[in-house]
């Protein structure tokens, strides 16, 4: 007889991993055939996922290719869900760039005068929620 390899849901998989925010949404991601398994399409979200394959999905603006080295048993800490793959993804180009800081909130151009009644209220609104 043949030995049935341990299989998780595909759409469970990508929740536990952390790749998507809730089941629902990576239920949607997978009906609409934005998965690929090992190359090939699937539009099943309970496709019985193995340890090993290779899946390619779309997450934001960034195609992610990930290895899957292990089945999920809880949706944990994202330190525990990163042991379950591998990325094989290419390195994002805009990850390098430098970010700037925003300035501080109530900063003025220099030259722009005293501020008015209601851009002190402004400020102190900024300040507050801070």
């Amino acid at each position: 007889m043949e030995e049935r390899l341990p299989s998780q849901r595909l759409d469970k998989w990508l929740w536990c991993a952390r790749f998507f925010k809730s089941r629902s949404l990576a239920t949607k991601v997978c009906q609409a055939g934005m998965v690929r398994i090992d190359g090939e399409p699937t539009a099943k979200a309970h496709y019985p996922l193995r340890a090993g394959e290779v899946l390619t999905f779309r997450q934001g603006d960034q195609i992610r290719v990930i290895k899957v080295l292990l089945l999920a048993e809880r949706r944990g800490p994202a330190a525990e869900a990163q042991g379950l793959y591998e990325d094989l993804s290419p390195p994002d180009p805009t990850a390098r760039l430098p970010r700037r800081k925003a300035p501080p909130p109530g900063l003025r151009d220099r030259g722009a005068g005293r501020p008015t009644k209601k851009d002190r209220r402004d400020i102190a609104k900024l300040k507050d929620e801070l």
